[in-house]
């Protein structure tokens, strides 16, 4: 049995060697301290535990760059327009909605181009787009809401953004 564990120990031990080395520390005479892979015969060498190092991989050059054409480009697309805007609701408009269903228009001055999309987003989150300029919203909670527009090109970037406006929409409940 003690065979087996120790050819079992000595393989475990090969198998481990090249991923772990060895680091030893060594006081002199003088008291100089040395850090090696061998400890020197003459003095006795105490072995260090190093930690794994943290190692970071930079992405390539042309990969940064890419990133900078694509904003350029969007800055190029979003140049073409001079605004977007809702047509409704209007901005700080109070209104009745029973079913919470609320229909935003939109334009740009010029019209969309290509395959750019209008984006309507509703406390910050997208809710909808269209390229027709009408977005409809169903079952928006009572209450006051902030609301977005962007024009967004086929990857869903936004290329030109709109002012927000807020509106309150007012729905029946059981409770008043």
């Amino acid at each position: 049995m003690n065979v087996r564990l120790a050819l079992l120990t000595g393989i475990v031990a090969l198998a481990a060697f090249p991923v772990s080395a060895e680091v030893y520390r060594q006081v002199d005479a003088q008291g100089n301290v040395t850090y090696t892979d061998e400890p020197s015969e003459g003095s006795p060498a105490e072995e260090i535990k190093v930690k794994p190092v943290t190692t970071v991989t930079l992405p390539k050059l042309e990969a940064v760059r890419e990133p900078e054409r694509l904003r350029e480009k969007v800055q190029q697309e979003g140049a073409v327009y001079d605004s977007v805007r809702f047509l409704a609701p209007g901005d700080d408009q109070a209104f009745h909605s029973g079913s919470g269903d609320v229909e935003f228009r939109v334009t740009s001055s010029p019209g969309l181009r290509g395959s750019h999309k209008y984006e309507v987003t509703l406390d910050g989150q997208p809710v909808g787009q269209s390229a027709s300029g009408s977005v409809m919203v169903r079952n928006v909670f009572r209450g006051t809401h902030d609301a977005g527009v962007n024009i967004v090109d086929s990857n869903g970037v936004t290329v030109k953004s709109g002012e927000t406006i807020t509106f309150t929409i007012h729905r029946p409940s059981v409770n008043n």
